[in-house]
């Protein structure tokens, strides 16, 4: 049997702001939608531009990331495969959609360069950063000072013992 493969990467913008959802099991499923552009010239030299609106679907914790750090207009990448759903509507009409499951997402866009629609998730994100680098420097300095104690003590043991030494010796 021939190997196969189903995988689709995408870099466009975000047509509007994601959806985020749970499912009754507790399950974080978000979607959004990216829109890809294609530019090109036509035998008399004119302009045509195009776009492909592609329906994104996250899971778990990529969905809750998405779901807080994307914004409509914010350029991404995505990475993930291809999946075709069927079902009827309450009318009983047969629907199908394709849609991209990804994996992987990554924000194209430079650090500190936040819209004022999509601020307060990075600001919310910086400030999970900061605290987490100030825990860190605690416990660096914490783990600084117990080394100081311990070559302290240990100073003054080996100092102890060069005197009981010292007594020892009968002169």
């Amino acid at each position: 049997m021939a190997r196969s493969l189903n995988r689709v990467q995408l870099i466009g913008n975000l047509t509007r702001d994601p959806e985020l959802r749970y499912t009754p099991q507790g399950t974080a499923v978000c979607t959004f939608s990216v829109a890809t552009n294609r530019q090109w010239k036509t035998e008399s030299g004119e302009q045509k531009d195009d776009a492909e609106f592609h329906r994104i679907v996250a899971w778990d914790k990529l969905a809750e990331i998405c779901g807080q750090l994307l914004g409509r207009g914010k350029p991404v990448f995505v990475e993930g495969r291809l999946q075709t759903r069927k079902w009827q509507t309450k009318e009983g009409e047969d629907r199908t959609t394709t849609e991209i499951v990804i994996n992987d997402m990554i924000i194209m866009e430079r650090v500190g360069a936040a819209t004022s629609d999509t601020a307060e998730p990075k600001e919310d994100f910086e400030a999970d950063m900061e605290a987490k680098n100030q825990a860190g420097n605690k416990e660096e300095e914490d783990e600084g000072k117990k080394a100081e104690k311990t070559e302290k003590s240990k100073k003054q043991k080996a100092a102890k013992k060069d005197s009981e030494e010292e007594e020892d010796i009968p002169f």
